[in-house]
């Protein structure tokens, strides 16, 4: 009985010292109806596969989608701060093309993408601008503005790849600091 309470207490006192292997991945979607999954519904959209797929990988994994239809960059731009809340790891930023179809310039889109990109990582924030140029032609729906299911899914396995491969590099074990060894003692007469 003694030893049982024993090992429940070393259990508990070892899931108290690692609260990074124990805390959740917390990952934001940023976009404009790509990300909000127009056409395939939210949970068919490639936030919550990525979800789905890290977890499925061990990956303790919060995905939330900041997704807002017709955005442009310069709205994200502007909800950015408000969008990612402190405790984020990961930002995936996906700008979308309204900037250009809807007046905006190469320019300007490019700038807002950078400024955003530069904000967070200030915030030590990773930052995944997924951005393909050009996007496949069989990614898209219809409409050929909004990605179809298979599109999201192809999105979510690349970030899923992508995320956990730093996720394993990042959770191998250092290599312990050289010991100091202390000059040897001098001898006494």
């Amino acid at each position: 009985m003694v030893f049982a309470l024993r090992v429940l207490a070393v259990a508990a006192a070892l899931s108290f010292a690692s609260p990074v292997a124990a805390s959740a991945l917390n990952i934001v979607a940023i976009g404009a109806s790509n990300t909000t999954g127009f056409g395939v519904g939210a949970a068919n959209a490639y936030p919550a596969l990525l979800q789905a797929l890290l977890r499925k990988k061990g990956i303790k994994a919060d995905v939330t989608n900041a997704g807002v239809n017709g955005d442009v960059t310069a709205g994200m731009l502007n909800r950015i701060d408000s969008a990612v809340p402190k405790g984020t790891d990961i930002v995936i930023l996906q700008p979308g093309g309204n900037d250009l179809r809807f007046f905006g310039t190469k320019e300007r889109r490019s700038a807002n993408i950078a400024t955003m990109a530069a904000r967070l990582r200030a915030r030590h924030i990773r930052v995944i601008v997924y951005d393909p140029n050009p996007v496949p032609a069989d990614f898209y729906q219809w409409d050929h503005i909004h990605f179809n299911a298979a599109a999201h899914a192809k999105i979510a396995a690349t970030l899923a790849a992508q995320i956990s491969a730093q996720v394993s590099a990042s959770a191998k074990p250092q290599p312990a600091p050289a010991a100091a060894t202390a000059p040897a003692a001098a001898s006494k007469p």
